[in-house]
This record gives C-alpha cells, structure tokens and sequence, in this order.
C-alpha cells in the first residue's frame, strides 16, 4: 500500500498546475490532500470523478478555506469525518479512513500564525489528534498520521534553524508538540528510513527563487504506530512534483 500525502494549497489551482497528470500515474493507493479551498460542488467533473479514485471530502464551512480529502483506488472500509470538536470539524481538517486493517489519517494541522494568534488553537488540536491516535491504535490496529504538521521537528527539518528559532512552526513549543508524539511511540517514517537525510524539504515560501535554492522546510510527514512501523518498506519525499508550494511525501506499507 503506498500511502501519499499533499497540502495541494488549493485543489483547484493545483489542478490547473498538472495534479490531474500526476494523479493519472496511479501511484497513490491512498492519498491525502489538504487545504483543498473548495467543496465538491465547485469542482468539475475530472476533479470528482474522471480520475477513478473513490474520494472523501471534509471541506471547511468557510470558503475557500482549509479542509481535507482522502483518495483511494478502493473505496475505503471505513470512514470517520473529524473529531467531533466543533471548532476542528468546521474547518474540515481531518479524514480517518481504514483500509483493511491499516487505518489512515489525514489531518491539516493549525498554523499558530506570525503572531502566534492561533497558538493554542494549534496546541488544541494537537492534544485532540493525540488522543484521537491513541484511540485508533488501542485495537492493535495499524495507524497512520499524515499531513501537514505545521512544524519543522528537527533542525535538520529546516534549512535555515538558527535563523527560524523564533518563527512559527519552529519554535521550542511548536517542536515540543511533535515531541509528545514521538515520546508516546509514534514515529516519523521518512526520518526512521533515513536518519542522516539532509536538505530533504516538502514546502517552500512562493517567495521568488526560494524552491529553485531549496531553501524549505519538512513539515509534512506520515507518523506511524508500532503495528503500522514493522510494516513500513519505504519513505520517500517527492522534491520534484509541482503544483502547490508542498510536494506530495509517502510511505509504502507491505
């Protein structure tokens, strides 16, 4: 199962920049976008089902804002839309589905904002999908997290640490979150395949030249449990496909 996830910045535009060709490769066997901006009414008819991937959609009651998919060349087992936390579920940023056995999360994690304004709804929503893993995971069920994390774990998740120690999505806090995963057992799959991978990135600023220099940040990961990790074969992160100012990264479970 090669399991693949994408912060598209806009399902729409992302279209218009080749996601459609990329999609038509088939290498998602599941594929979880973010921040898709659009509801399915405002899609056409390629984007719903021309490609012939079953999707779920969780669009954001604001529009043009936030909100998450899930495709799957086979229809998913089982699916559960959010957390059933108003102020999460309304801004459509978590799909749960199962696979077989393997369940997957595709989750949008809240930017705390420049001004850190969003900080505790950031640190919220953490806490939420934390017990909302732990609860996946109960059952000895393999579980994937995947998604936008909105943060840079690791010095060697960002280009430039020094200068970022102060910048949203890298502060000790921010880091301190992902912390907690990984001390309750979770474990980032792309790092856990290549420990001493360097200038390895999945979003750049749209400030001009950024990407060409790879000057990015690692924030987009799969966080796998225990069941799901002894399945884990690969973990690559896909630097060369456009479209959004994310890149697509994976994880192929056997």
């Amino acid at each position: 199962m090669r399991i693949f996830s994408w912060n598209v910045n806009g399902i729409r535009a992302a279209w218009r920049k080749g996601m459609g060709d990329w999609l038509a490769q088939g290498l998602p066997d599941v594929l979880g976008l973010q921040e898709i901006k659009a509801t399915p009414a405002q899609l056409d008819a390629d984007q719903l089902t021309g490609h012939g991937y079953h999707v779920v959609w969780n669009p954001a009651k604001k529009p043009g804002y936030s909100g998450t998919a899930t495709f799957s060349k086979v229809a998913p087992d089982e699916v559960l839309l959010g957390f059933g936390e108003a102020r999460f579920d309304d801004e459509g940023r978590v799909i749960s589905t199962r696979h077989g056995d393997v369940w997957v999360v595709n989750a949008y994690f809240p930017h705390g904002q420049r001004d850190f304004a969003r900080m505790d709804y950031k640190t919220d929503f953490y806490r939420a999908m934390f017990a909302w893993g732990d609860r996946l995971r109960a059952g000895g069920q393999p579980v994937i997290l995947c998604g936008d994390w909105n943060t840079a774990h690791q010095e060697v998740d960002i280009k430039n640490a020094k200068a970022n120690r102060k910048t949203s999505g890298f502060t000790d806090e921010d880091r301190a979150l992902v912390d907690e995963f990984v001390a309750a057992g979770w474990v980032d799959t792309f790092r856990h395949q290549h420990p001493d991978a360097v200038d390895v990135f999945s979003w750049w600023s749209q400030r001009p030249t950024v990407r060409e220099r790879n000057i990015g940040w690692r924030i987009d990961y799969h966080f796998a449990s225990a069941a799901a990790l002894a399945r884990v074969k690969a973990a690559s992160v896909h630097m060369d496909v456009m479209g959004s100012d994310h890149c697509p990264v994976e994880v192929e479970l056997g």
